[in-house]
């Protein structure tokens, strides 16, 4: 008799925020598998309405610790399309460096110290440390790297004070950027070294044929600008995303699933961006990406450790440039003609693109806030890629199982509130079906 095999993890671990995991088996075949999110809704589009334009984005940063930069571009972006600003190309490209600091600190964080340990057979960054602490000294200063642009730029490292719509409330000087440039081309060095040191783990077998979206801008790698393109023949101005994708809610958790109207599930994030905009890669990138055979798409979600590294080699190397450039505009901030209207803002925040909807009155206050967060985005993917990755590997052990699909969920460092090993593990056997029930059926 087969049995039915019940995995639950209470908690996870080595992401951000609380969720668990929930999948039923019934022989060879999963019947269900679930991403949990119980993390209560925090209401920050509700709390938007009727507040001042110019609160949003120092009250959505608070979304987010490890990516604010992204809420706060998105809700900038979103205020100036409705005020029809024009934003000075010094502003854009400090912006540009802005989110640098964000990537490197974001993608840093969830490369050492969150997925690296799964490949190199670890329960935490701190017993990977203890054989391993030049590997993790080396991400903890890489990582600082970018918490330092994120202060120079942002006032201070988390949930920065320094963005206002238009641009900022100041102006780094040229000298204080300039302390900051050879710290950055070591950090260039050391994600260069992080590329090489990744592309070498034994990465588990696993491929789909996602829905891949993300920004693309012509000229440049996304970060802050583009339409919304995806390789199934999508191609809009951002304008136009919930006339094409839509959010709804599911029993099991707090946090909105968004699907494509047409194709459904889709994938947002580092692998998106890559397989959708390689070309606009810097060439320094691009070399070492093709001296690692990874100059093609990748469709192997274990395998987004290296995106993410290339990505971050990336960010340095923008940076690098955008700080070697760098001259002090005449104003930080653009002037603003508060008027009444709806705008639109995306931007692609380490986790995927972050789009946000805003209507405000003559006055400027906010009337109506919609806000979607790339970790809801990927929500359907995730799951459905629990689905078929723990069919494909239904033979291990319990243990096995459940350590292999939480990190199938790592892959996406969900940005929910989950988290690392530190779980309970139930497992329910019951009998599976019988034959004449399943042909009544």
């Amino acid at each position: 008799m087969t049995d039915t095999r019940t995995i639950k993890v209470d908690v996870l671990a080595r992401v951000e925020g609380e969720g668990s995991l929930y999948l039923k088996v019934e022989g060879d075949e999963v019947k269900e598998a679930r991403l949990k999110i119980f993390e209560p809704p925090r209401f920050f589009e509700a709390f938007l309405r009727g507040r001042d334009f110019h609160e949003a984005p120092d009250i959505t940063a608070r979304i987010c610790g490890i990516c604010p930069v992204a809420y706060q571009m998105s809700a900038c972006h979103a205020m100036e399309q409705i005020f029809g600003v024009d934003i000075d190309q010094t502003i854009r490209e400090l912006r540009r460096l802005l989110y640098c600091g964000e990537w490197i600190e974001s993608h840093v964080l969830h490369v050492y110290m969150l997925h690296a340990p799964d490949f190199m057979g670890y329960q935490s960054a701190i017993e990977m440390a203890a054989d391993h602490a030049s590997i993790v000294e080396r991400g903890l200063r890489l990582k600082k790297a970018g918490n330092q642009l994120m202060t120079l730029l942002g006032g201070r490292e988390v949930h920065p004070i320094n963005v206002k719509v238009g641009g900022f409330y100041k102006a780094p000087s040229k000298a204080d950027v300039k302390t900051l440039l050879e710290e950055l081309k070591w950090a260039r060095d050391a994600a260069e070294e992080t590329v090489r040191w990744v592309a070498q783990f034994d990465m588990p077998t696993f491929e789909k044929d996602y829905a891949f979206v993300a920004l693309h801008h012509p000229d440049e790698y996304p970060l802050n600008e583009g339409r919304l393109i995806s390789n199934r023949g999508l191609d809009i101005p951002i304008d136009d995303f919930f006339e094409h994708f839509e959010e709804s809610h599911v029993a099991h958790s707090n946090a909105l699933h968004a699907s494509h109207k047409e194709y459904g599930a889709y994938f947002v994030g580092p692998i998106a961006r890559y397989a959708l905009n390689y070309q606009q890669l810097s060439a320094y990138t691009r070399a070492v990406a093709a001296d690692i055979g990874f100059d093609r798409v990748c469709r192997n979600p274990f395998e987004s450790i290296v995106i993410r590294s290339l990505e971050t080699l990336y960010a340095c190397d923008e940076a690098i440039r955008i700080m070697e450039q760098y001259e002090e505009p005449l104003s930080p901030c653009a002037p603003l003609d508060v008027k009444a209207g709806v705008g639109f803002g995306c931007t692609e925040a380490p986790r995927g693109i972050c789009l946000h909807r805003y209507e405000v009155d003559e006055e400027g206050a906010i009337v109506d806030a919609r806000i979607v967060p790339p970790t809801s985005q990927n929500q359907k993917s995730i799951e459905d890629d629990l689905m078929q990755f723990a069919s494909a590997h239904i033979e291990l052990s319990d243990d096995d199982l459940t350590w292999q699909c939480e990190q199938a969920i790592r892959n996406y460092d969900p940005c929910i509130s989950c988290a690392t090993h530190f779980l309970k593990l139930d497992v329910e056997r019951l009998p599976a079906p019988k034959e004449d029930e399943d042909a009544t059926e």
